[in-house]
């Protein structure tokens, strides 16, 4: 406390002023005893402030070797011990700021064991098609392989690179929605459009496989931005796809009401296996009953773009009401028209 100039300026304050009214007194002749009275009153208000002020540095002091505790990794720290005036309401800002801190460093830390899992999923999807390109390319730099194994292994480095292609522009498309860096062009467009458009990749696999497609169009208007939400309602389209046997059928469905406009995204597949529902748009998350080719990223990308324009999306299996059978796959997707 002694080293603390401002402690020092207010003795040495005090001690004048002690000093200026004790000649004032004597030079006025005042009685000896009133003298001794006022000296000894002035004495100890400065012993009085003397103690106050130790006692006040003595718990900034306290308050000091807290925080350093906090800054060493401390967590146990509570400043609310503090019940001084002005040094309680300190100790309380204090005590929000490293709960505050505490959250951040918790955070990062969580974000730190995200990128790692991420960047091992990363590495794990592309090691499976560059080992297929590998063993594959070996084969091609073989001198007696026949022109048809030759044309099919072409084939296979194809795919390999169209699958890689598109496991890193898909990442690209997460991580600028995650960065909030991606642009949504927001316009009134027609549900129906938005269909079609999502639709056109997949006219030739669905007539491969004789599904039926039931859709009717309806007169609804919405905002989105078109070439993300077309994104979006492909991956599960796709994802309906994989998942139904030739003969079935997928079925679309559009609504819209005064709080949101829906989308309903049906297959008549197996469905999902239950415990892999609240998983199913995590990424990099393959379900059992995904296909060996499955990334793991779709359906991640898919729900990215749907909550960057303020809605949801939910799957769900759809079950016969009689036998409680499963007839296949649901993914409810809504825009809400309003923040939620």
């Amino acid at each position: 406390m002694i080293r603390n100039k401002e402690f020092k300026i207010l003795l040495l304050c005090n001690s004048l002023a002690l000093v200026l009214i004790t000649i004032i007194l004597f030079a006025l002749d005042v009685n000896k005893i009133a003298i001794s009275l006022v000296i000894g009153l002035l004495v100890f208000c400065n012993l009085v402030l003397y103690f106050y002020e130790k006692r006040r540095y003595r718990e900034i002091d306290k308050l000091s070797q807290m925080i350093s505790r906090v800054l060493n990794g401390d967590d146990g720290i509570d400043f609310t011990s503090c019940n001084e005036g002005e040094l309680a309401i300190l100790s309380s800002e204090i005590s929000k700021m490293t709960s505050n801190l505490r959250d951040k460093s918790n955070k990062l830390l969580e974000d730190k064991v995200e990128l790692a899992n991420s960047i091992y999923d990363i590495s794990h999807q592309l090691r499976t098609p560059l080992t297929s390109m590998n063993i594959v390319t070996d084969m091609l730099s073989s001198d007696d392989l026949i022109e048809e194994k030759r044309h099919e292994h072409v084939r296979e480095l194809k795919s390999s690179l169209k699958r890689i292609d598109w496991l890193i522009e898909s990442l690209l498309k997460i991580s600028k929605i995650d960065a909030k860096t991606a642009k949504f062009e927001i316009k009134e467009i027609k549900m129906s459009d938005l269909i079609k458009k999502s639709l056109e990749d997949f006219r030739i696999i669905m007539e491969l496989k004789d599904i039926c497609l039931n859709y009717k169009e309806e007169d609804i208007s919405i905002a989105l931005d078109m070439e993300w939400s077309v994104e979006a309602i492909a991956n599960l389209i796709k994802n309906c796809l994989e998942h139904t046997k030739p003969g079935g059928s997928l079925t679309i469905e559009t609504s819209d009401n005064a709080i949101y406009s829906q989308i309903l995204v049906k297959d008549s597949g197996e469905g999902f296996v239950k415990k892999d529902i609240p998983y199913l748009f995590d990424r990099f998350y393959k379900g059992e009953n995904a296909s060996k080719n499955s990334i793991g990223i779709g359906l991640a990308l898919a729900r990215s773009v749907i909550v960057a324009q303020n809605g949801t999306i939910q799957a769900s299996n759809i079950y016969d009401h009689d036998s409680g059978k499963v007839l296949g796959a649901c993914f409810d997707v809504k825009f809400y028209k309003s923040v939620v």
